[in-house]
């Protein structure tokens, strides 16, 4: 039996998406946290913003979480670029974080990064 195991989801920022990014690649495991502009029910896409960047989320195997326009939700699941260079998450998981303080977690995020750098840096020596 093959094993397959599951990368867990890297945190990124919507803006950080862009075709020049280092994350955006086939399917790159990304954790996300959006606004939820939209939701299409019959073929179970989101699209979610942050600021002017936007992503579309395929929810499809996603089970009890009530989508409501302007609610915040973190995604995380895996990058996949189709050939009109158009990306889509396919999500694993997914859940409403309303309440949560985006320019803190951005602000973790940027800690986050700065310390990883930093142990990265010191195991290279």
């Amino acid at each position: 039996m093959a094993s397959s195991t599951l990368k867990p989801g890297v945190p990124v920022t919507l803006q950080e998406q862009a075709l020049s990014s280092d994350m955006f690649k086939q399917g790159a495991s990304l954790r996300v946290i959006g606004i939820l502009q939209s939701y299409d029910l019959d073929s179970a896409v989101a699209v979610t913003r942050d600021g002017s960047a936007t992503m579309k989320i395929d929810t499809q195997h996603l089970r009890d979480i009530s989508f409501r326009n302007g609610s915040t939700f973190q995604f995380i699941g895996d990058l996949l670029i189709r050939p009109n260079v158009d990306a889509i998450l396919q999500a694993r998981v997914g859940r409403n974080v309303d309440g949560l303080d985006l320019n803190l977690y951005q602000q973790s995020l940027i800690v986050r990064r700065q310390h990883e750098a930093r142990l990265l840096s010191s195991r290279s020596t």
